[in-house]
């Protein structure tokens, strides 16, 4: 394999970028998963443009390169790839070891890509099987101590709730995704994922305004949702609300649209609206990058 280092192509082996650089040191850097298909970069508009927008909430806004997908598009060729995971980073880069940063940023620019199927109407889904979904202790952080729409490399409050969920697992059960709540109670997101929930009056998702990341996959299924007229409702709601939906799903870059088939033990599953999106979905997929 062969990744995308600071304007070179560098066989995996020899990519690496300093133990001063601040992604390392403080979690200070930005970055995108994006799902390439058919050698397209899936979405790259709304992509590109929340990187930016990370960039600008973190101070280094310039850093954020012109190129971003010549390189993607680069590393893709480089690996003879057309489907697969693509990890955008762009870090404040190398400065003097203290908190504050200096004004003038010599930023570290990183694409990393692995393989995935095929997707669209003729691919296959990278997850097995619906995801068994589990509530957990650790809360989303408040927008108002780090803003909840920026993508950075700070990310440990997904790890903490996913490492709720491995103390949690049995040799019988373990969960797929942690369903985490605001310090208010209401449901939000998952620690990778944003949630979806069908009940008799139609789509629900968590409102953006709340504490969580408004995902492009997000973005794309309410769109599709509104050109079929599907009623979609976005607001606050809790965890009961949920656990007694119709149908429910999650979606990011990498799932697409995965079924919930449990939350918290209590049976939720797929249905209809669920399906229908799916096939939607791949269908702009097929549409967008293979034909």
């Amino acid at each position: 394999m062969q990744y995308h280092v600071n304007g070179d192509l560098v066989p995996a082996s020899e990519a690496s970028v300093s133990v001063r650089d601040r992604g390392f040191q403080y979690g200070d850097a930005a970055f995108e998963t994006i799902r390439a298909y058919g050698g397209v970069p899936f979405e790259w508009t709304a992509h590109r443009e929340r990187l930016q927008r990370t960039a600008e909430t973190l101070g280094f806004g310039d850093a954020v390169p012109d190129d971003l997908r010549d390189r993607v598009e680069e590393t893709l060729a480089a690996n003879d790839l057309d489907d697969a995971y693509v990890k955008l980073s762009v870090t404040r880069g190398v400065q003097p070891g203290k908190l504050t940063p200096d004004g003038t940023v010599d930023p570290s620019i990183v694409v990393v890509v692995r393989e995935l199927p095929r997707g669209g109407t003729e691919g296959e889904s990278v997850w097995d099987d619906p995801a068994d979904v589990q509530t957990v202790k650790t809360r989303r952080v408040p927008d108002a101590a780090l803003p909840a729409d920026a993508k950075t490399h700070n990310y440990l409050n997904g790890i903490l709730a996913r490492l709720e969920l491995r103390r949690a697992a049995t040799d019988r059960f373990q969960a797929d995704e942690a369903l985490l709540r605001d310090t208010d109670g209401h449901v939000v997101e998952g620690a990778t994922s944003n949630l979806f929930f069908v009940t008799e009056a139609g789509l629900r998702t968590p409102a953006s305004e709340l504490d969580l990341l408004p995902g492009v996959t997000r973005s794309v299924v309410m769109e599709l949702a509104d050109a079929e007229d599907f009623p979609v409702e976005t607001g606050t709601y809790t965890v009961d609300d949920v656990r007694e939906a119709d149908e429910a799903f999650l979606t990011n870059s990498t799932w697409e649209i995965r079924p919930v088939a449990t939350v918290d033990g209590i049976d939720v599953g797929t249905g209809p609206m669920t399906k229908l999106l799916q096939r939607l979905y791949d269908e702009r997929v097929e549409s967008e990058c293979y034909e």
